[in-house]
């Protein structure tokens, strides 16, 4: 139990880290490239004007006050003079008009007809394709597109994008390393607490036994003189105190039994079908329909008395709470390299969604099931769960209609079945 939760605080955290780092990478490089079209869309508006100096004159501007008027504030004058670019005017019917490749080196003829090209395929007005940003507008004349290389602030944008990528998984790869040497430390108060609790079940469920055992001898020597009806109420609470010191301390002995349990191959299919076969004059008193379908040939690697364990476990379960006239299911499947045992029942009362939430916990029975007929202790399916666990197993609960109960418990398959 112990060593499960330090994996789920080991993987809750690296997950919870990795989400965090992906959500700040991502948003660090979307911001990034908003800025690189933003900043590409303000060069394309200033050069897009048609009465822009130097792109009119095709000559040099004596005066920076020249460009004033067509640079934004905040923008140096030299951008348009550093910026490279080529434009072309398109006619309605696609021809090409006029093109200026004069301020870019390069792009050739062909290549500009490609992008020229692409550009009319969008339906977009402005965009990036390659390396370069364009921005397009349709007037009388027909279609000018301006189209500014983006060449250095987009390879800029990519080194960034891989740095952070890189730091962001040696974040993760740090913050992993760091939940390894500090998980221990952290469960570390709820390991002692619950070492002392598997302690103090297991000493004082041996504790217990002696009393219990001299209760029952003096009550077999008043029986001596007669039974009255006090003797047999002490007898069946001696005997139902008992069956619950024994469950609490067989189930703190499977919680921690996974490294520890004497694991052998046997003959699965025949174990569940003889242990089942002893139900079966049970469920004909109650008269209730007991189905058992078990593959033949099945083995399992595993300890024989605690599967027949939790085969009881979960048949007097399915007994206990299906109602006269009910109907249980047995059966035993394989599905790739696992075992499926399913055991499932009709109900007396109604099952909620919290009720199967809760029940594997121990003690823990619905509101419906806590009165004197049903009797037991609400352990049995927290004492199947550990033993499926020790297993290396899953287990589950669940519930079709609400009037229904099945529970699925997923063992591994021995090497010699597969």
């Amino acid at each position: 139990m112990i060593n499960k939760l330090k994996r789920k605080i080991l993987v809750i955290g690296t997950v919870f880290m990795f989400i965090l780092m992906t959500a700040l990478v991502l948003i660090m490089n979307i911001v990034n490239f908003h800025e690189v079209a933003s900043d590409a869309d303000s060069v394309l508006n200033v050069l897009s004007q048609p009465d822009l100096p130097f792109l009119d004159e095709r000559q040099s501007v004596d005066k920076p006050e020249k460009m004033i008027d067509f640079v934004p504030s905040g923008m140096s004058l030299e951008v348009p003079y550093e910026s490279r670019f080529f434009i072309v005017r398109i006619s309605a019917d696609g021809e090409i008009l006029q093109s200026d490749l004069s301020r870019i080196v390069s792009v050739d003829d062909e290549a500009a007809k490609e992008y020229i090209s692409k550009a009319l395929a969008a339906n977009k007005t402005r965009g990036f394709i390659g390396s370069f940003r364009y921005a397009k507008t349709t007037d009388e004349n027909g279609t000018r597109i301006l189209f500014l290389d983006c060449g250095r602030k987009l390879d800029s944008f990519m080194s960034f994008l891989w740095i952070s990528v890189i730091v962001g998984l040696g974040g993760c790869v740090v913050v992993f390393l760091a939940f390894i040497f500090t998980a221990g430390k952290i469960v570390a108060p709820i390991a002692e607490s619950y070492e002392k609790q598997k302690r103090f079940i297991s000493d004082a469920g041996h504790e217990i036994k002696t009393p219990l055992t001299i209760i029952n001898a003096n009550v077999d020597l008043l029986e001596t003189d007669g039974v009255s009806e006090e003797l047999s109420d002490i007898r069946q609470q001696t005997k139902r105190l008992t069956e619950l010191t024994n469950d609490l301390i067989f189930l703190s002995k499977m919680e921690e039994a996974e490294h520890t349990l004497q694991k052998v191959d046997f003959p699965l299919s025949d174990l569940v079908s003889e242990t089942a076969g002893t139900f079966r004059a049970l469920a004909l008193s109650h008269n209730i329909d007991f189905n058992v379908s078990v593959t033949p040939d099945i083995a399992a690697n595993g300890s024989p008395d605690a599967i027949r364990q939790l085969l009881s476990v979960l048949l007097e379960n399915a007994m206990k709470y299906s109602p006269e006239g009910g109907a249980i299911s047995l059966t035993l499947t394989t599905h790739k390299r696992s075992v499926i045992l399913t055991v499932s029942n009709t109900t007396k009362e109604k099952i909620s969604e919290s009720d199967l939430s809760n029940i594997f916990d121990r003690f823990y029975r619905s509101d419906v099931s806590r009165n004197s007929e049903t009797g037991g202790h609400g352990i049995g399916l927290s004492i199947a769960k550990a033993i499926v666990e020790a297993h290396g197993g899953t287990i589950e609960a669940s519930t079709k209609t609400g009037s229904d109960f099945c529970v699925n418990a997923i063992l591994p398959i021995s090497r010699s079945s597969q």
